[in-house]
């Protein structure tokens, strides 16, 4: 069994406390440019503000509620290369105010793409991406990214593919960050492009033959085309690290869509950006069959139209026709997946005993964020870290499906190796009681450690 050493996990996830100003300020010192940021006030009663790369900063939603995505300038306003800056909204920047953001790195400000290119027969000869059942479609490329177009296969023979700013061709070829390496065809032929600043929208197109291309979308917010599905989406993947942001267009259909992990998602968040839907949420510990709200204190419910019955893959996700997980067409759709890495995440599940002495819960690192939920029954979500609690027992936490502010109760003690559950609270141990969790490391197991993990 092969495992990811991750060797310093404030590199991928890190939390960030604060006090609010009321005025414009860049916060720093996270260490990378956040992909994913997750803000609360813990002094006032104000909206959770979660926000991402791929749909671009000032766009936000709100775990405490199933409110549409709403565009606000004054809360986060730019992810930065060693933090972000906010504004003086009061969700994350209320004056005099506690804040605490929770940040996870995606795929960051240069991804490396390569996409296989074969050219089929429909209505004319057409490009291919990646053996996806549609031709000629439009590409999202991010700005700052590589990404290698490999026409080795015999059927691009005659047919080199090139980029141009006009989709007739007109006004020639676009080189800038381009190199053309072989016959297309032949093997090792490949085009590669690396997405300058700014770059306009492109087109690409065969340099012998017209028509045969579509549109490609140079664009400044992040992620890049994915057609590991049968719904093309738009995926910014950190595979070290087993995070991946995952947008596409529901279908309100049954259907499969890509994630870019390289390993099956252990829990997934998910949202319809343009609508009142809950947020779906998927955990290997309540199966497939079954979903959670993470913005309701609700039980685990029943349903094939969340998950469509069947477990994630290495590849890709599968959805049903529910709003939570696929709303129509119409409507976009936002993921934040997750894969267990040893050392840095785990997503698991425990049965509370109703005793002071609770459960210990085997990580194999130190957790810096943990999240609880009662799935057999009604209970919030409660949120943990390393940063607002520093010493045992860590007594401050949040809840994820409440704007309330931060409370105070000697729940558990973060631990070299896991989490101990110290008080009978049935918000984490009550007896007899299901619950699952997700938790990001501190510090992380060495590779003598990851060999005894894996016997």
């Amino acid at each position: 069994m092969a495992y990811t050493t991750i060797n310093k996990s404030t590199a991928h996830f890190n939390t960030k406390v604060y006090t609010g100003t009321g005025s414009a300020q860049s916060i720093t010192g996270l260490g990378f440019r956040p992909d994913w940021v997750w803000g609360k006030n813990r002094s006032t009663s104000n909206y959770h503000d979660l926000e991402d790369s791929v749909r671009g900063a000032t766009k936000r939603l709100s775990s405490n509620v199933n409110d549409a995505e709403a565009t606000e300038t004054v809360n986060f306003t730019s992810f930065d290369s060693d933090g972000f800056s906010v504004g003086s909204g009061a969700n994350v920047n209320g004056n005099g105010n506690n804040i605490v953001v929770w940040n996870w790195l995606a795929g960051g400000a240069s991804p490396s793409q390569t996409y296989t290119v074969k050219v089929v027969s429909d209505s004319g000869n057409k490009y291919r991406f990646d053996d996806f059942g549609t031709s000629a479609v439009t590409l999202d490329l991010q700005e700052g990214g590589t990404y290698t177009f490999d026409q080795s296969d015999s059927s691009n023979s005659g047919h080199p593919l090139r980029f141009y700013t006009a989709s007739d061709k007109s006004g020639g070829e676009y080189t800038t960050g381009v190199t053309t390496t072989g016959t297309a065809g032949s093997s090792g032929a490949k085009t590669v492009i690396t997405v300058a600043a700014s770059a306009p929208t492109l087109y690409y197109q065969c340099s012998n033959h017209a028509g045969m291309g579509g549109q490609a979308n140079t664009n400044s917010t992040f992620g890049s085309s994915n057609f590991s599905g049968n719904i093309q989406s738009t995926v910014s993947a950190n595979t070290a690290a087993g995070f991946s942001i995952v947008r596409w267009s529901g279908s309100a259909a049954n259907a499969t869509i890509g994630h870019n992990l390289g390993a099956a998602p252990k829990m997934i968040i998910c949202k319809d950006t343009n609508d009142t839907y809950n947020w779906g949420t998927y955990h290997q510990s309540i199966g497939n069959t079954k979903y959670l709200y993470l913005n309701s204190d609700a039980a685990e419910a029943t349903s094939s139209s969340a998950w469509n019955n069947t477990t994630p893959t290495s590849t890709v996700f599968s959805v049903g026709n529910a709003g939570a997980t696929n709303a129509s067409g119409t409507n976009n759709m936002i993921a934040y997946c997750f894969a267990e890495k040893v050392g840095y995440s785990k997503f698991g599940s425990y049965t509370g005993n109703g005793s002071t002495n609770g459960e210990f819960i085997y990580l194999g690192f130190r957790p810096a964020f943990v999240i609880i939920k009662r799935i057999n029954s009604s209970k919030d979500w409660f949120i943990w870290d390393n940063k607002t609690s520093s010493i045992n027992p860590t007594n401050s936490y949040l809840r994820a499906n409440t704007s309330g502010v931060a409370g105070s109760y000697d729940w558990l003690d973060l631990v070299s190796n896991g989490i101990k559950i110290r008080n009978t609270s049935d918000g984490a141990n009550g007896s007899g009681d299901t619950y699952i969790y997700m938790a990001f490391g501190q510090s992380l197991v060495g590779s003598n450690d990851i060999a005894a993990l894996a016997k």
